[in-house]
């Protein structure tokens, strides 16, 4: 029984896809170590307020939520974060998850259910899309569209396409895509899922605590009072802590209390988590000097890495990826590096398209200068 699993993991090996799980020492504590590999990207896990945070929480309630919210877990701290969350990305209200994966897959595959629109939808989807997001779209049983990466035009067409199909549509997008660090044509999508009555589902992952205003998000950059959306998020990257949240109006919100298995069956998140989660969140406003700061280097690493030759795709942003396709390459890299002291991520397929395998450099606030040029100082040194 075991030896149908035992031949897929070789498979894996033989083609340079087999992943293991790699022990995180504190780094921090070497003078010399550099991590590109995180995404805290304001580095609030390690914020003394965000850790005080937590521990208050947990002395007041304790270190479990005990039960899901709607039995033993719910909790004045989660409803009043909610509370915050809802105002600052300028919706009627919020719904806080265990995970962004579970936020995403419980969210869009109940959003997209047959049996509650009355027919198929059918889900205008970025190619490049989180994996979360495409198996909520396979668990629903959707129809699945999908356009080019950042194709407004492409999306256009095809929108244009089922114009006369009566079924529900949604569009489904990333606001700044993960992997590579470009950011979506939101007016143009949002115009588009006015012209055709699309829900809009908007994923701020990576955007959440650095873009938009005060830091809330891209999707607080454009105005989607008159279009049926969903906006997911993360606590879990820029926030520093752990969990997701779905932010909508009060309908939608009410609907996945009663509907999102993810949520009905999950137990709450753990309160110090979202206790800290608050704090962080709540700091954001006042990180405008890092954010800048960060979208500095990212600049000067993007135009470092090009003016020697590196495919870094279409990254606009603190995330750059470094395109090499092969699997094999990547992994050298990535080994190479870590001898001497720099940790970066190994991004292949599945988690990528096929012949785009990567290095994925994570910039955070508390990178300096001299950082990326000893990154791009040996990048050279092993290539060459």
């Amino acid at each position: 029984m075991y030896k149908s699993y035992e031949e897929y993991l070789l498979t894996l090996r033989n083609d340079n896809r087999y992943r293991i799980l790699n022990t995180r020492d504190i780094q921090e504590k070497h003078t010399n170590f550099l991590d590109f590999s995180t995404n805290d990207y304001l580095n609030l896990s390690q914020n003394s307020e965000v850790i005080e945070a937590a521990i208050i929480s947990a002395r007041k309630y304790g270190v479990g939520a005990t039960g899901s919210r709607l039995l033993s877990g719910n909790l004045p701290l989660y409803e009043e974060f909610e509370k915050i969350i809802a105002r600052d990305k300028n919706t009627e209200s919020c719904l806080l998850f265990s995970s962004g994966f579970q936020a995403n897959i419980s969210t869009l595959s109940c959003l997209l259910d047959e049996k509650v629109l009355r027919g198929k939808a059918i889900v205008f989807f970025d190619k490049l899309n989180h994996s979360s997001l495409y198996q909520a779209v396979f668990l629903s049983k959707a129809e699945l569209c999908r356009y080019h990466h950042n194709d407004v035009e492409h999306l256009k067409s095809l929108m244009e396409s089922y114009k006369n199909d009566s079924r529900p549509k949604f569009i489904v997008t990333e606001t700044l895509f993960g992997m590579d660090g470009d950011i979506a044509p939101l007016k143009e999508i949002a115009a588009l899922a006015t012209k055709h009555q699309a829900f809009l589902y908007l994923d701020e992952a990576h955007a959440t605590g650095l873009f938009g205003k005060n830091g809330y998000g891209l999707s607080t950059t454009v105005q989607l009072h008159n279009i049926p959306h969903v906006i997911m998020g993360t606590l879990s990257k820029a926030i520093g802590s752990s969990g997701g949240y779905i932010a909508s109006n009060k309908t939608i919100i009410d609907f996945l209390i009663n509907k999102a298995t993810g949520f009905v069956y999950s137990t709450a998140p753990s309160p110090h988590i979202i206790g800290s989660a608050s704090k962080a969140w709540t700091m954001v406003k006042s990180l405008q000097n890092e954010r800048t700061h960060l979208q500095t280097l990212g600049t000067i690493l993007r135009t470092k890495l090009q003016e020697f030759g590196f495919d870094i795709g279409t990254s606009a942003t603190h995330i750059v990826p470094i395109i090499f396709k092969e699997e094999k390459i990547c992994l050298q890299i990535k080994d190479a590096l870590m001898k001497r002291e720099i940790t970066v991520s190994c991004i292949r397929p599945p988690t990528v398209p096929h012949n785009s395998s990567r290095i994925r450099i994570a910039l955070t606030s508390k990178h300096q200068l001299q950082d990326i040029e000893r990154l791009v100082n040996y990048l050279r040194e092993i290539i060459q």
